[in-house]
């Protein structure tokens, strides 16, 4: 049965959590990390091959030459509230919610 939450009015409703992100739909804007204040997801880079690596990290600096472009990757599922604030301001609808079990 999935975990009711209350608004601050105490209407009911349902958390829908981040499960995923996906690279192939995801065009790197921005928008879901600006609005998400849990710091739940942030910008990686995405290789000729299809790896994922952080920027600021020695791995980033060894293939910045092979990044074919920026995505938004998660890197603290766990903080996730399920508000939805980041599927609302997603141009690509990249991102996978689903109700917690």
């Amino acid at each position: 049965m999935p975990r009711v939450a209350y608004t601050r009015g105490g209407a009911e409703y349902v958390p829908e959590f981040l499960m995923a992100i996906d690279p192939e739909k995801c065009i790197g804007c921005g928008r879901c990390f600006k609005v998400c204040g849990r710091d739940v997801m942030t910008l990686y880079g995405l290789t000729e091959d299809g790896d994922l690596v952080r920027p600021g990290t020695d791995e980033f600096d060894d293939v910045e030459d092979e990044i074919v472009k920026s995505v938004m990757n998660m890197i603290a599922p766990d903080k996730c509230i399920g508000c939805g604030a980041c599927a609302r301001v997603c141009p690509s609808d990249c991102q996978t919610h689903a109700v917690a079990d």
